[in-house]
């Protein structure tokens, strides 16, 4: 289920990306706006996109680390500690 609500958050991007590049595309062949403030437009977007990925992972993350605390479920890092105090103990 989680897959299939990013896969349907990534294609919803992509799909705003492709027409507001039409639109600026648009603007541009009508002269309505400058080939330069088209492309830092489209930066500015790009920019603010990886952003708000970034952020979004983040949150993810930690979400899924909260909920792998309130389970009680054994971390990578827990089983490393686990088998490092075994080994010491033989």
């Amino acid at each position: 289920m989680l897959k299939d609500i990013l896969y349907t958050g990534i294609g919803a991007v992509a799909i705003l990306k492709e027409k507001v590049e039409e639109e600026i595309n648009k603007l541009e062949a009508s002269g309505k706006i400058k080939k330069d403030d088209a492309k830092n437009f489209m930066d500015s977007l790009i920019a603010k996109g990886k952003e708000s990925d970034d952020a979004l992972k983040s949150k993810i993350k930690d979400a899924i680390k909260e909920a792998i605390d309130e389970l009680g479920i054994a971390t990578k890092d827990d089983i490393v500690k686990l088998k490092e105090d075994l080994t010491l103990k033989n």
